[in-house]
């Protein structure tokens, strides 16, 4: 089968195509097929791994004996956590969550490169917000909007009636209008700190690895008991009540996935450059394989 190798740690032109083994499902295990996966900023800084690729999204092809949860044929989206190995034709993973992954029924309403930019956003900001403990009618604010993680906690507010206000450069703020951001700050901006108003919840979507003079500011826009919570808090363990909870909102209408751009699986150095430049608006998708499903 056809998969990305990565040996030694370094720029987007250490990511090589090659032919390997297809692997076999252990007893606990399913095979699965995968139609697409995704270009996520961690995947940048783990290119040291010899198997890099978080997400996926495909059919399971093959279960081991003692699998429960799932049997040939379902359609898949989820997470490879530790376990990495994504960017391939096939994979396995274990059924039941772990630091080496997690695995959902796929949203219906979804193909499979939407499904693909869903759970590494799904993961992090589902983690990181649920420390808010977020009511509706109070007041939200995600800083660093329009990427993967930031897409997904405006339109996760949104579902909990919260008032949500994102911040973003100037090119993503009609962008995060449309996923239901009642209020947009642009942060390049000289007079973006007059906007500011006290918050309930701020969730730092981009971490140490961008501010601003407006980032700054913002830990000091917090209302009495408000919580600013940082996505460098940690990577949380892959939980896939997560995806199934994202699925559920995705087929009642609620949510959808923000993707910038397309590869095949043979691009995977040129979507690599792409993501390292930083401004990236939701996901970067990668295709894998063709398949007529939905």
């Amino acid at each position: 089968m056809k998969a990305i190798v990565c040996t030694k740690y370094g720029p987007p032109e250490v990511l090589q195509l090659k032919e390997v083994e297809k692997p076999t499902p252990k007893n606990n295990e399913v095979l699965i097929k995968i139609y697409a996966t995704a270009v996520t900023a961690s995947d940048s800084l783990m290119r040291r791994s010899d198997l890099p690729g978080f997400v996926l999204a495909g059919d399971v092809e093959a279960v081991g004996k003692d699998v429960k949860l799932f049997r040939q044929g379902d359609q898949v989206y989820g997470s490879t956590g530790l376990r990495q190995g994504a960017y391939a034709e096939y994979t396995c993973m274990p059924e039941a969550g772990t630091m080496t992954g997690c695995l959902a029924i796929k949203p219906a309403t979804m193909n499979y490169e939407e499904a693909a930019a869903v759970p590494y956003g799904a993961m992090l900001a589902s983690h990181f917000m649920n420390k808010g403990n977020i009511q509706s009618g109070q007041k939200v604010l995600v800083y660093g909007a329009s990427g993967a993680i930031g897409t997904t906690a405006v339109q996760l507010a949104k579902y909990l009636g919260a008032e949500v206000t994102a911040v973003c450069s100037t090119t993503n703020l009609e962008l995060v209008k449309s996923l239901g951001a009642d209020k947009v700050i642009d942060y390049t901006r000289e007079d973006s700190i007059s906007s500011l108003e006290l918050y309930d919840f701020i969730l730092d979507a981009v971490g140490r690895r961008k501010s601003s003079k407006l980032k700054v500011q913002c830990k000091n826009a917090l209302a009495q008991g408000g919580k600013y919570v940082s996505v460098d808090g940690g990577m949380p363990w892959p939980r896939a009540e997560y995806l199934v909870r994202l699925r559920q909102i995705i087929e009642e209408g609620h949510f959808r996935a923000v993707i910038d751009r397309c590869y095949p699986l043979e691009q995977i150095v040129e979507a690599h450059r792409y993501v390292d430049k930083g401004h990236k608006k939701g996901n970067v998708v990668i295709t894998v394989g063709h398949s007529n499903k939905t």
